[in-house]
């Protein structure tokens, strides 16, 4: 019998167990193709980024990339030449293959030690260490190799057997200006593909793509409290015992806060790296692969209050809910800068207690039988719009593939639901798919939809007619009255929220929005997330912009 290591997925790289595949199964809601995530595919073998059917030879670097290659085939001498990430220069050119972390480490040049920084992630991190067998303790490290700026970034099993372990690397090719991706398989390496792969219909989503989607560096947990991982705000929790205390992997471990930084630099060097060369010659060719980042959510980012669960008492207080659960506010407030005056809501630390009692909250592990009564370490975790996409949109509006006003015009259509949005997803339809002169974009896509609304006969709120009725907005106004408008917004969630009723709404519109992140690939442990008595077929919920949740017909 396997053991449970083994059989869990260890990361989004891995195959889902049968449990997880019979609950994405289950699901009986799915968002329109446009929607821009991908739902768990059962049948996807050995991870889709091993080698398949092929026996690997030792001592060699194979490539597959997924929804391209069927099985894992050498790579060839001048495939080998266009890699130039400091994986591929320093061990792959050289024949050499590190079959453990510890040896991929000791064979860096001594200036990449010195920049290494260790940090460690697991989503039963806070469970006490005798109620849960195997934790899927990860260490992920990322050093400068060949500069001053972080290109190798490494991700493997925390204890156990180092050669058994899974072992994978990202590696970022400055000439190229591409992330190349790597994991070891027994003693050989197979090429996953590189930032460009993600992109492309045939291995998107496949893959290490399916948690890498848009070909970057992944933090799921990216804002404070840096849920599930050692940080700052909180120390995972080992026994007196384990021998994971003498690993000096693990004496290196440093706080989440610094990989937050990490990952948001690095986002944002491939993400300029990707517009500079899609616009290079002054056309788009893809100019849908750019929009989607507006219209849909490609992927997220998880939030939740920085409050520990357990310390919360019905004496405590108010608890403040993520930001990101009631609007995007990275792009609204820091990016397109809406005049704002609300406080965000704030719930009752007694409306918090009674939900957990009433929704029957809970952590749960199917496939080892653990159960615990409760939520996750820090309280109302839930999805929010993806950095990721937050970046592209930045820089398209930087350089002027489309304006801060259609940016903020798009984004108004549904605020209220920043993450799994029906109606802004479906003004894709009027983003071109052929080549667009990237000067014209933003102005194309515009048109395209005040026809629609002017000609279709289009209900008021539709998500034409709402364009289009911002767009009328005049341009030295938009951000005043849309922040007057999400002012409106944050003061009746604020009312709502305050009675029992309105904070039970909230508490289901959170589990609809888990529920849809249960069904991204990007879900790779049930622990993530707590569990309730919600059914799994409920309806879909969405926010309506006066405070209360509906239903999604």
């Amino acid at each position: 019998m396997p053991d449970h290591a083994q059989l869990r997925r260890a990361t989004a790289w891995m195959s889902g167990t049968a449990v997880e595949e019979g609950d994405a199964a289950r699901v009986s809601v799915a968002l329109p193709d446009s929607s821009g995530h991908f739902p768990p595919e059962p049948d996807i073998a050995d991870g889709a980024c091993g080698p398949g059917s092929t026996a690997l030879e030792p001592g060699r670097l194979y490539r597959r990339i997924s929804g391209r290659d069927d099985r894992a085939r050498p790579v060839r001498d001048e495939e080998l030449a266009e890699l130039g990430d400091p994986m591929a220069v320093t061990f792959f050119r050289a024949g050499r293959f590190p079959t453990t972390v510890q040896e991929l480490l000791s064979e860096l040049p001594a200036t990449a030690a010195a920049s290494r920084k260790v940090y460690l992630v697991s989503e039963a991190g806070q469970i006490s260490p005798g109620a849960l067998g195997e934790r899927d303790m990860r260490f992920a490290m990322t050093t400068a190799v060949e500069g001053n700026q972080v290109d190798l970034l490494v991700s493997t099993q925390a204890g156990g057997d180092p050669e058994r372990g899974f072992l994978q690397v990202a590696g970022w090719d400055s000439a190229a200006k591409v992330f190349n991706f790597y994991a070891r398989f027994e003693s050989s390496w197979v090429w996953a593909g590189n930032s460009w792969h993600s992109l492309e219909p045939d291995s998107r989503g496949k893959g290490c793509f399916d948690s890498h989607v848009n070909g970057s560096a992944v933090m799921k947990e990216l804002r404070i409290p840096w849920l599930n991982w050692q940080s700052e705000r909180a120390t995972i929790r080992l026994a007196e015992d384990d021998p994971l205390r003498q690993d000096q992997l693990f004496q290196q471990v440093i706080g989440a806060e610094r990989l937050e930084l990490t990952v948001r630099f690095l986002v944002t060097r491939w993400t300029a790296a990707r517009l500079a060369s899609v616009t290079a010659n002054g056309v788009v060719d893809h100019p849908d692969r750019l929009l989607r980042h507006l219209f849909t959510n490609t992927t997220v980012n998880l939030t939740s209050t920085d409050r520990q669960s357990s310390t919360i008492t019905a004496d405590s207080g108010e608890l403040t809910l993520p930001s990101g659960f009631w609007l995007n506010q990275d792009l609204l407030f820091d990016d397109l800068r809406l005049f704002t005056q609300a406080a965000p809501p704030r719930a009752p630390a007694a409306a918090y207690l009674a939900g957990l009692t009433r929704f029957g909250f809970g952590l749960e592990e199917k496939f080892s039988g653990f159960s615990q009564p409760g939520d996750t370490f820090f309280a109302f975790v839930v999805p929010e719009a993806a950095h990721e996409d937050n970046e592209v949109v930045r820089q398209m509006v930087r350089k002027g593939l489309i304006s801060a006003r259609f940016a903020a015009c798009a984004l108004m259509v549904d605020f209220p639901n920043p993450v799994f949005s029906p109606a802004r997803s479906l003004l894709m339809r009027y983003v071109p798919t052929t080549p667009t002169k990237a000067a014209e974009l933003g102005e194309e896509v515009t048109r395209a939809i005040l026809d629609a609304a002017r000609t279709r006969n289009l209900p008021a709120d539709s998500p034409e007619a709402r364009f289009a009725a911002h767009w009328q907005v005049p341009e030295d106004a938009w951000p005043s009255v849309f922040g007057q408008r999400v002012d409106a917004y944050l003061r009746k969630v604020t009312q709502r929220v305050q009675t029992a009723s309105g904070f039970d709404d909230y508490v289901r519109l959170a589990e609809s929005r888990r529920r849809q992140f249960r069904r991204m690939k990007l879900h790779e442990f049930e622990l993530t997330m707590p569990v309730t008595n919600i059914p799994p077929g409920a309806p879909p919920l969405a926010m309506r912009e006066d405070g209360t949740v509906t239903e999604l017909t």
